[in-house]
């Protein structure tokens, strides 16, 4: 039979290890959680090195640790959760489970943060409190879903549930930012291609044009203009061109500026309706899961909002919790604002009058997100080739240029 290799962890917190015998992996785990113990890793014996060995090498040494980056992201809050979450249903005391966390985490700022959250629930707070004094990791979506957890005293299922959310939000973020990355590619090609051409190509060909004037073909010398004011001023429009850097950075950053290009992203032909999708799911799917979990339709309203990140759409929905809290339906205060297609409506209003409120939100979500995906997809479809072709017709003309400028000396030879 074979043996595999394990790491757990007792209810007092104690990290153990070992090696078992048993038919399958499966049976393996089953005899370990028989012992009370709750399964870090496992894996076949044959197959690894032996488990401390592992987690000794996920640790920085020598010039790992100079780059590595100790700033905590999103993931590192997911990949909390989801232990978190596991360690709670295998039993797990909360400060118990804070503790085994504390000695897994490879990025040291993790570990001081999961060493303050045990230090004030050991204090006598709550997990709630406790990551209440840390907005920037722990935003009021995430707060307030732990606190309907504590209220219900269902807190491993609504780490479950949580975990679910980011992890969805998570892969809807990384399809749109993966489907982008080749027409950037694209994109820097064709700009290295230009400069390419315009710095290097083109003046060594301005010898050779010097003594033919205005006897040149007129896209001939707009190429040579082009590049020789490329090669001479080089420094100047590099500082130029980074001064307007920072300051269209500056001003994209602004209210102003985002609520300008925001709404103007709003109204583009593709990207408009891809954009009010992308932003009405974070909502819906937030919404959902907040009233799935009890929490209050005010509260779930206001926190839901704030995870839209488009100025224009939040103030929009931010129309909405007034009429509501007025006495007026969800629905109708859905349907004034503005920005939800029929489908959107109906299923809202489903919802309403079944009392399944937060099922159908998750459903919308559902329904706006495959939206979003294949939205990206055909809009992408139809973006590479144009990149290519726009590319292909630039590079083409300055070649088509310098050929009619060479014919040209031919003729004139003759």
């Amino acid at each position: 039979m074979p043996e595999f290799a394990w790491k757990a962890a007792r209810a007092n917190a104690e990290i153990v290890e070992g090696r078992i015998t048993a038919a399958t992996q499966a049976r393996a785990m089953q005899q370990l959680r028989a012992q009370g113990l709750t399964l870090l890793t496992i894996a076949e014996a044959a197959a690894m090195a032996p488990v401390s060995s592992l987690m000794a090498d996920t640790q920085p040494s020598g010039l790992g640790k100079l780059f590595q980056n100790d700033r905590i992201t999103q993931v590192d809050i997911l990949a909390l959760s989801s232990e978190l979450s596991i360690m709670l249903k295998a039993g797990l005391a909360l400060d118990n489970a804070l503790r085994v966390l504390i000695g897994m985490n490879a990025k040291p700022a993790m570990g001081r943060l999961t060493q303050t959250l045990l230090a004030d629930v050991k204090g006598g707070a709550t997990l709630s409190k406790a990551l209440s004094k840390h907005p920037e990791q722990f935003n009021s979506f995430f707060i307030n879903m732990i606190r309907s957890g504590e209220a219900s005293g269902q807190l491993s299922d609504v780490l479950e549930r949580l975990v679910e959310h980011l992890e969805r939000l998570k892969a809807l973020r990384e399809s749109v930012i993966s489907a982008i990355i080749y027409p950037c590619i694209l994109l820097g090609v064709a700009v290295i291609s230009l400069v390419v051409m315009l710095g290097f190509v083109v003046p060594q060909f301005e010898v050779l044009f010097n003594d033919m004037g205005d006897k040149l073909p007129m896209a001939t010398r707009i190429v040579m203009v082009v590049g020789h004011a490329f090669t001479d001023y080089a420094p100047i429009m590099g500082i130029v061109l980074f001064i307007g850097f920072l300051i269209l950075r500056k001003w994209w950053n602004s209210a102003t500026g985002q609520r300008w290009w925001q709404a103007k992203a709003l109204r583009l032909p593709v990207l408009g309706p891809l954009v009010l999708k992308y932003n009405l799911t974070l909502f819906a799917r937030s919404l959902g899961t907040l009233m799935g979990n009890g929490v209050p339709l005010m509260a779930a309203l206001q926190i839901a909002i704030q995870t839209v990140g488009n100025v224009n759409l939040r103030q929009a929905l931010e129309t909405i919790p007034p009429k509501v809290k007025g006495g007026g339906k969800m629905v109708d205060a859905i349907s004034s604002s503005g920005i939800f297609e029929p489908l959107a409506v109906n299923l809202i209003k489903v919802g309403e009058e079944t009392g399944r409120m937060g099922t159908m939100l998750l459903e919308l979500a559902r329904i706006f997100n495959t939206d979003v995906e294949n939205g990206v997809k055909r809009g992408l479809t139809l973006l590479e080739p144009l990149l290519i072709m726009v590319l292909g017709i630039l590079i083409a003309s300055i070649i088509v240029s310098i050929l009619l400028g060479i014919l040209s000396v031919n003729d004139l030879a003759v």
